[in-house]
C-alpha cells in the first residue's frame, strides 16, 4: 500500500520534506481489531510536534495521522462491534490500559499506558490501518468524510477544552490562535453559549478576518487590547508568549485553558516577564488539556451532527502531505487541512 512515512525526527523548513512516499505492507487485523480502507485523514499541528521531536514517536519509521475516516474492510477474530462496510473514524486515542484508576473513571486520556494514533502506532497517512474495535467511532451521516476528519481531533479536543473552560452563558470567551481547533470551538461556543462574546487573538491577519466572518465579537493581534476583560481563554498556539498575554486579559477568577500537546522551545524572556500581580493574582487559573477520551470523541460527534458544525477545510492528495504540513508550519491556515487518500 501507499503511505507517507516519517523516518527521522527533523525540523520542518521550506524545501525540506520530512515525510517519504513509499510502498509498505498492508496491515493484517489481529484479534479484536478491524482494518480500515482509509478515505481521508486530517492534518494536525501535533504532527509537527511529532516530526520535530517535541512529542517524539515511540519507534521509527512510523505512519503519522490521527484524524482518520475510512471503511471497515477486514475483521480480526472476535470482532462484534463493527462489520464490513461500516464508515468509522479513529482519533488521537488509539488505546489505553482499561484497568487503571483513570480508565475506570472515564479519564483514560490520563492513563500512563495511553497510546496515540500516528505517533505510538501507525496512523492514517496511508491507504490502510488497523485499530481495536473499541477505539472506533461511527461517523454521522450528516458529514462527508472530509468534513468528519477534523472533528475527530480538532473538534474533540476543542470540545474538551471548552468544557474545561467552565464557561456559563453570557461569560466572555477568548481564543488565542485561530487554526483548525479554534474555529470549531467558536462554532460550538456560539451554539452552547449564545449570549457570550467571543474574542479572537491571532498574529495572522487572514485568520483574524476569518474569525470575523464566523461571527467573533472582536479579533485582534496579540499586541492589541480587547475592549473588556475575558472570563476564560483557550490557547491553541504552539508558543509561550500568548500565555502571558491571555493571563493579563483574564478577569478575576478567570481560567486559561492551554490546548497544546507541547509548546515550542521556551523563550526565557517569557519566564522573566511573568508578573504575579498582573498575570496570576486574583485567583486566576491555568488548566492544561491532555489528550482526549473516547467519551469526548463520541459526545462531540453527536453534538456536532445535531447543531450541525461543518468545519472549514482545504483538501490535498496524500502525496502532498509535506506541503500541507509546511503550510501549517508557516501559518497558511484557513480552518483545517485534510488528506484525500
Amino acid at each position: 500500500m501507499k503511505a507517507m512515512i516519517l523516518e527521522k525526527v527533523q525540523a520542518i523548513t521550506e524545501g525540506l520534506f520530512p515525510l517519504a512516499f513509499k510502498d509498505i505492507s498492508v496491515p493484517i487485523p489481529r484479534e479484536g481489531e478491524v482494518r480500515l480502507r482509509v478515505t481521508v485523514c486530517g492534518v494536525c499541528h501535533t504532527e509537527l510536534d511529532e516530526i520535530e521531536g517535541r512529542t517524539p514517536p515511540l519507534f521509527l519509521p512510523v505512519v503519522p495521522g490521527h484524524q482518520v475516516v475510512g471503511i471497515v474492510d477486514a475483521l480480526g477474530i472476535g470482532v462484534t462491534k463493527a462489520k464490513i462496510g461500516d464508515r468509522v473514524g479513529v482519533a488521537w486515542i488509539f488505546s489505553a490500559c482499561g484497568h487503571c484508576s483513570f480508565c475506570l473513571s472515564g479519564q483514560e486520556n490520563l492513563c500512563a499506558e495511553f497510546l496515540a494514533t500516528g505517533r505510538d502506532v501507525n496512523g492514517g497517512y496511508a491507504q490502510f490501518m488497523t485499530v481495536s474495535e473499541n477505539f472506533i467511532y461511527q461517523i454521522p451521516q450528516v458529514f462527508s468524510d472530509a468534513q468528519a476528519a477534523p472533528l475527530l481531533c480538532a473538534g474533540a479536543i476543542g470540545y474538551r477544552s471548552l468544557r474545561l473552560a467552565n464557561l456559563n452563558n453570557g461569560e466572555s470567551l477568548g481564543l488565542a490562535g485561530f487554526g483548525a481547533s479554534a474555529h470549531i470551538v467558536l462554532k460550538l461556543a456560539q451554539y452552547r453559549y449564545p449570549q457570550s462574546k467571543i474574542f479572537v487573538f491571532s498574529r495572522s491577519e487572514q485568520e483574524r478576518r476569518f474569525a470575523g466572518e464566523l461571527g467573533a465579537y472582536w479579533s485582534g493581534s496579540f499586541e492589541d487590547t480587547p475592549p473588556q476583560q475575558i472570563h476564560a481563554v483557550i490557547d491553541t498556539t504552539p508558543v509561550w508568549k500568548p500565555i502571558l498575554i491571555s493571563l493579563q486579559h483574564l478577569e478575576p477568577g478567570g481560567r486559561l485553558v492551554i490546548n497544546a500537546i507541547r509548546k515550542e522551545e521556551i523563550d526565557k524572556s517569557v519566564l522573566t516577564s511573568l508578573d504575579y500581580p498582573s498575570h496570576l493574582w486574583m485567583e486566576k487559573e491555568i488548566k492544561s488539556v491532555a489528550n482526549v477520551s473516547r467519551a469526548d470523541v463520541s459526545e462531540f460527534l453527536s453534538l456536532a451532527a445535531k447543531i450541525p458544525i461543518y468545519p472549514e477545510y482545504q483538501e490535498y492528495p496524500l502525496v502532498e502531505a509535506n506541503q500541507a504540513l509546511i503550510e501549517m508550519k508557516t501559518r497558511k491556515i484557513r480552518g483545517a487541512k485534510v488528506l484525500r487518500i
